[in-house]
């Protein structure tokens, strides 16, 4: 869901005519699933690794944390940047084939030389305005940076003593309230060291959430159909009304415990198919839906008469649902075929083995 809400953002913000500000805040804060995704990134690697990091960190267990992170994310990562690496280069001999004018690829900028091979790296997040192809992309960039630095601190975070948690998490989210601070309270930041700002602190308060989640905080309240239901009805209505940013992520974090510790009848609801299928190829579409767009823009601006900007409404929306259905068509198409066949070709080339998480003993209620 948290996906979808990125898509709609990006389709609404680049077709203006639909003007969902009219009816709610909420579509124009789409941009604020990112900071969901960051947390959510941390929950579940810590997750999926606490019983390998939480005591010590081998380099054989570090290299093989980032050969199977590699795996996950660069197989999409790469086609993706390869479509549009092609779409341009389509472009321009379409152009050329029409006598039209063609001059030399840029070597620095967006969609430039060096910004292909910055991407190809997965560089591109630090600078993400100079070095963009597909825009989206720029967050898998700085969450692969996390990576990096998740074995290294990850012991220290799960080690330490209640108190001191409270302590991290707090200074945590007084990086945040600063990058809210000097920001004028805009978490729309994906450029530079405001990215990483806001990156980094919401991945470790995602890993500290797990570890509360772990030592079982608030777990009989947490647990409840009401707790989970009365943080969806406050995550709603902040966005719902344009609430500042900053008072939107205590509350993505609540939204996650609420709703990873349910016990009640909405968890079947948030395990259902179609939420399963969506969480599957939330990646894909993630990354995808912006060459999507791309291509969409591309092929109006070669008509002169055509203006994204200047649609009327009903085509807006028209557009849009039709750049919805392409997204997730392609999506679940690329999720099957290049997700898994990638990442299962890779672990086996990179002789990655399947790491299933692997539970710690709990002494006098905290897991060690």
């Amino acid at each position: 869901m948290a996906a979808l809400w990125v898509v709609l953002f990006h389709y609404c913000w680049h077709l203006p005519a639909i003007h969902p500000d009219r009816y709610t805040g909420a579509v124009y804060k789409g941009y604020l699933a990112v900071d969901l995704f960051f947390m959510l990134s941390g929950f579940v690697i810590s997750h999926v690794y606490h019983g390998v990091f939480a005591r010590q960190v081998t380099a054989r267990h570090y290299r093989d944390f980032l050969k199977a992170r590699v795996a996950r994310i660069y197989p999409l990562q790469l086609t993706v940047l390869l479509l549009f690496g092609a779409t341009a280069l389509g472009e321009r001999a379409a152009v050329y084939a029409h006598g039209g004018s063609v001059g030399p690829i840029a070597l620095i900028g967006e969609r430039s030389l060096g910004a292909f091979f910055a991407n190809l790296l997965m560089l591109q997040g630090i600078w993400a305005r100079e070095l963009s192809w597909n825009d989206p992309s720029w967050s898998i960039s700085l969450e692969f940076l996390a990576y990096l630095l998740f074995p290294l601190l990850f012991p220290w975070l799960w080690r330490a003593v209640p108190a001191a948690k409270a302590g991290i998490a707090s200074a945590l989210l007084v990086v945040l309230g600063w990058l809210a601070y000097s920001t004028g309270d805009d978490f729309n930041q994906w450029n530079g060291l405001d990215a990483i700002m806001r990156c980094l602190p919401e991945f470790l308060i995602g890993a500290l959430l797990y570890s509360a989640y772990r030592g079982r905080l608030l777990g009989s309240v947490l647990r409840t159909d009401t707790a989970l239901l009365t943080t969806m009805l406050l995550v709603g209505g902040t966005l719902h009304f344009a609430a500042p940013d900053f008072s939107v992520i205590p509350l993505f974090a609540l939204l996650l415990m609420t709703a990873v510790a349910n016990k009640g009848r909405l968890g079947p609801l948030l395990n259902s198919a179609p939420l399963l299928w969506l969480g599957n190829i939330s990646y894909s579409l993630y990354l995808i839906h912006w060459f999507v767009l791309f291509v969409t823009t591309e092929a109006m601006r070669a008509r002169p008469s055509a203006d994204t900007a200047k649609l009327p409404a009903g085509l807006s929306l028209a557009l849009i649902t039709t750049m919805l259905a392409v997204s997730l068509s392609l999506a679940t198409l690329s999720y099957r075929f290049v997700e898994v066949a990638g990442r299962r070709w890779l672990r086996q080339r990179l002789g990655v083995a399947r790491h299933r998480p692997r539970d710690l003993p709990a002494v006098d209620g905290q897991l060690t």
